[in-house]
């Protein structure tokens, strides 16, 4: 089930895991499997790829990353195949999300020796060009009737639907502020008058799509499994240079559109 209305549907290079992460929640849909059940079982996926990264078992630890960002991509479709949207499920995802960000990247720059400040910088540089990806995406779904469970701008503590409880939605957002606040803050700097674009062309969207964290995983998987874990770190800071170019992109090209 898509985001996005079929007119402003584009090929999304990270979400390559669609298709089976719609089998596996048509799978759940009739079971008491919960989106947030899923979730826990993406964090899990990615803890074993985080064993294997450490223990130099790179297929395996590429194969878990993938499946990561497949079931990454489950949790959303089964809630909406359930139609049991949910705040507290949007906002643990990304905690659980960028936590799981930190920890490979750690494990990349251990089994690399790399200085800490190079792993600090890459895992900057990868929740930038994320949040950008998703702030562009964000946009276009809130201006074009498509999935609005994010928000372009997560200032205030959202209304729990009925179905969850507000003091967990409360503690999730809370979290979810301190964690991504000020990569938003980032963006919105750079970009700040994005929001006024009615539409992105698709040609763009795939594009930067590039930068959405399942191409990112995949990035890494394939870089494993090719044995060059000692530039995984480098090439995700350098690829921040194309964070500048489609910003640029947006300001100098897209402003009427």
């Amino acid at each position: 089930m898509s985001k996005l209305p079929l007119e402003f549907q584009f090929l999304d290079l990270s979400d390559y895991g669609r298709k089976p992460a719609t089998f596996i929640a048509t799978i759940f849909k009739n079971t008491s499997i919960t989106p947030v059940q899923v979730t826990l079982m993406f964090i899990i996926s990615g803890l074993l790829a985080i064993y294997f990264i450490l223990n130099h078992q790179f297929f395996l630890a590429a194969y878990f990353l993938v499946l990561k960002s497949v079931l990454d991509a489950a949790d959303g479709e089964l809630a909406r195949i359930k139609n049991t949207p949910s705040y507290t499920g949007r906002y643990f995802d990304s905690i659980s999300d960028i936590i799981l960000n930190a920890l490979f990247l750690l494990a990349i720059g251990f089994i690399s020796n790399a200085p800490w400040f190079m792993v600090l910088f890459a895992f900057i540089a990868i929740q930038l060009q994320g949040t950008l990806y998703n702030y562009y995406y964000v946009i276009l779904r809130n201006r074009n009737d498509g999935d609005d469970t994010s928000r372009i701008f997560e200032t205030k503590t959202p209304i729990a639907f009925p179905q969850e409880n507000q003091k967990m939605v409360d503690f999730v957002f809370n979290l979810y502020n301190v964690l991504y606040r000020i990569f938003d803050l980032s963006i919105y700097f750079l970009d700040k008058n994005a929001v006024r674009n009615q539409s992105f062309p698709s040609w763009f969207m795939t594009m930067i799509s590039i930068f959405g964290l399942g191409f990112q995983l995949l990035f890494i998987a394939v870089m494993l499994v090719f044995h060059l874990e000692n530039y995984i770190l480098v090439s995700i800071i350098l690829a921040s240079i194309l964070l500048l170019v489609f910003v640029a992109i947006r300001k100098f090209f897209l402003k009427n559109s």
